[in-house]
């Protein structure tokens, strides 16, 4: 099984809404009430870009939610098991990787502020992204939404295209 760049880290895939609710919406409700103390993602040093095939990290107060998507359809949510002090090794590609915080922009505007609830986002689109799953943070002042962008992860700061159907978790 492929770590990720990330020693000992053991994604578990799903699909589907029902899937992801029932492994992880309870814990992904108790999020809400939480500060957002940062976000992760992997950097591309040499690109000085965001590495979107590595994981997105959310820690809300010590609880760190851990976010990769894969393929077009698969979703794996892990809790706490990433050691950001651990350099990252991308399957001895050669990359060079980093751990990287508040980037991008959008991403830092949200620290500090309450999570106000999650949803799972299932894509409704007549294409091959149909059934996909996005998980999406709630604040007062905006949202991030970590989507599946075909086999790499994608972020969004908007409201969700109206082609997601939305489950709202613990509501």
């Amino acid at each position: 099984m492929f770590d990720f760049g990330i020693t000992g880290y053991k994604p578990t895939w799903m699909r589907g809404t029902s899937a992801v609710a029932a492994a992880h919406g309870h814990r992904l409700a108790r999020l809400e009430g939480r500060g957002l103390s940062r976000v992760m993602l992997v950097w591309d040093l040499d690109e000085d870009a965001w590495f979107s095939d590595g994981l997105v990290l959310l820690d809300f107060e010590g609880e760190q939610v851990e976010i990769v998507h894969h393929r077009f359809d698969e979703l794996s949510i892990t809790w706490n098991t990433v050691d950001l002090a651990q350099p990252l090794d991308w399957a001895g590609e050669g990359f060079r990787l980093a751990w990287r915080e508040d980037v991008p922009g959008e991403s830092a505007a949200l620290k500090g502020q309450r999570l106000q609830g999650v949803e799972l986002l299932e894509w409704a689109g007549q294409d091959m992204a149909q059934g996909m799953v996005a998980v999406s943070f709630i604040f007062a002042n905006g949202r991030v939404t970590i989507y599946n962008a075909l086999d790499e992860n994608g972020m969004e700061f908007d409201t969700p295209d109206p082609r997601y159907v939305r489950h709202r978790l613990g509501a």
